[in-house]
């Protein structure tokens, strides 16, 4: 679905896409996320912003309620954003929440339903964002939405992964534990199918992306990190 700059649209009735779980914690995963985390993990997602270059093309996939699509929008207001976003509630609240800027109302963005599946043959971007996201698959299922999103990465593009990914190994026990504990209370309200952390360095070390920056949040278990295709 492309939105023209100033047309936010309420979505059309669509056929629910795979990995769609997150409408059922819809409306209150930011102030779950918050009451849990406090800002760390706004903070780690806001980390590197900075680094995106004006005019680039965007992919925010998995952006969910919209808030990072409006802090990067009026961050850098001259980016063409793609927002593909698996759940409809988190796309319609992303649609809605940008309406009510007027700063942002006209911005270019490209709103659409789905997951990887959508992107369009050819589709390429500069900077790819994929923000608590990756967390949320096994292996099975990660490594060819890995490949799929690093085909659409121009050469020398940014991809700027913030996720859970703890920097002790292994992770102290308190990590263990609230990790343990989330991907039961998401496996059960939202079906997300992984039940543990995916080995992150291994998967981007296999996509040969080079690591240019890095950041970490809440006590080291959550970190930001730019990579770079070369």
């Amino acid at each position: 679905m492309k939105l023209s700059p100033g047309s936010i649209q309420p979505l059309k009735p669509l056929r629910q896409p795979k990995n769609s779980g997150f409408d059922t914690v819809a409306p209150f995963y930011d102030s779950l996320s918050r009451l849990v985390f406090g800002n760390s993990l706004r903070q780690a997602q806001l980390a590197h912003l900075r680094a995106i270059p004006a005019r680039a093309r965007i992919l925010l996939i998995g952006g969910g309620s919209g808030w990072l699509l409006e802090k990067l929008l009026q961050l850098q207001p001259s980016l063409t954003v793609t927002y593909l976003e698996a759940s409809p509630k988190m796309l319609q609240m992303a649609q809605a929440r940008l309406a009510k800027n007027q700063a942002l109302a006209t911005a270019p963005v490209t709103f659409r339903l789905g997951t990887e599946d959508a992107l369009q043959p050819g589709e390429t971007f500069d900077v790819i964002l994929t923000p608590f996201l990756l967390d949320l698959f096994p292996d099975q299922r990660l490594r060819p939405l890995l490949d799929r999103l690093y085909q659409t990465l121009t050469s020398g593009g940014s991809w700027l992964f913030s996720d859970f990914c703890p920097v002790q190994l292994p992770p102290p026990l308190w990590q263990r534990l609230l990790l343990q504990s989330m991907y039961t209370f998401f496996g059960l309200l939202s079906g997300v199918e992984a039940r543990a952390l995916p080995d992150f360095e291994q998967h981007f070390a296999r996509l040969q992306l080079q690591e240019e920056r890095a950041a970490s949040f809440y006590g080291g278990m959550v970190q930001a990190k730019v990579y770079r295709k070369v």
